[in-house]
């Protein structure tokens, strides 16, 4: 495996963007708010598969983000495959916002992830921003525990964010931050 990261340009339009994102929810965290923190405990649940496009409206526009000083996209690339992507944007807030990022199921636990982050915060610091802020959910344990390790630290979460599109859903929003020093 030999993977290349590099900035998406009106060259990659051309690719083929079917990263497989699916997923296996066996757990979720538990969330609780104290004093000065937000703390987590994991809990196993019935095993499900979880597919992220399929919830998503439409086709993401892709070439609005080429070019543009306030977001770009970084690409994972293995061959001619397109193993990875990072969507990111300047927020109104001074961080830099991470709209998506996913590593196709056959590449991940690679190190992929890690190497599109870091994308993201030299891209970040290029931009003399604060920091890096996302939202995953509570059933995405694999990625909460990356975000984790990458040194981001939860910042505040929502029970309702998801309500509006299902209101039986039981998945809670966690926004996670990694502030530069």
């Amino acid at each position: 495996m030999d993977i290349t990261i590099k900035k998406f340009t009106k060259e990659d339009l051309n690719y083929s963007f079917t990263i497989d994102d699916q997923f296996k929810v066996d757990s979720i965290l538990l969330l609780m708010a104290t004093e000065h923190s937000i703390q987590y405990r994991v809990r196993e649940v019935f095993p499900y598969e979880k597919k992220y496009s399929e919830n998503q409206d439409g086709i993401l526009d892709l070439q609005k983000y080429i070019n543009h000083p306030d977001q770009a996209i970084f690409l994972a690339i293995d061959g001619g495959d397109i193993v990875g992507m990072v969507l990111v944007r300047r927020n109104w807030n001074e961080f830099a916002y991470v709209e998506d990022i996913k590593v196709d199921r056959k590449y991940r636990r690679h190190g992929i992830g890690r190497l599109l982050m870091d994308e993201v915060k030299n891209w970040s610091q290029d931009n003399d921003l604060t920091g890096i802020m996302l939202e995953t959910q509570n059933n995405n344990v694999s990625a909460c525990k990356f975000y984790e390790r990458y040194g981001f630290i939860i910042g505040g979460f929502d029970k309702f964010v998801y309500k509006g599109t299902n209101h039986l859903t039981e998945e809670v929003a966690i926004y996670w931050y990694l502030i530069f020093e």
